[in-house]
């Protein structure tokens, strides 16, 4: 996978509203569709993806095979302390991925 692409403000007052917007490289294959040869390619999802600030749980998406490849998430979070958003992506075939981006809150 690549690198997943994270986009939010690296500085913000307490107490704002933050919109956090992620997107992750990933081909998304739904188990419904058959290959060349007409035997069904394998389900391959990201199946949840969560975010955590300063080390508590903000987001959790939990992802089905309707959700586009590539998955484009948006959110919004408090911001209430200077920290660290950590971001992890998980699904079939043992796929991880984990990204952080730090906010400065004044």
């Amino acid at each position: 996978m690549a690198r997943p692409l994270i986009n939010l403000p690296s500085r913000a007052k307490r107490g704002d509203i933050v919109e956090v917007k992620t997107l992750a490289s990933h081909p998304m294959e739904t188990g419904f569709r058959a290959g060349l040869n007409g035997a069904l390619i394998p389900r391959d999802i990201v199946t949840t993806f969560t975010c955590a600030y300063n080390g508590v749980e903000v987001f959790r998406a939990d992802l089905s095979p309707a959700m586009a490849a590539n998955p484009y998430i948006t959110f919004t979070t408090v911001a209430v302390e200077s920290g660290t958003l950590t971001f992890t992506w998980a699904g079939d075939k043992g796929f991880a991925a984990v990204a952080t981006a730090d906010i400065v809150v004044e």
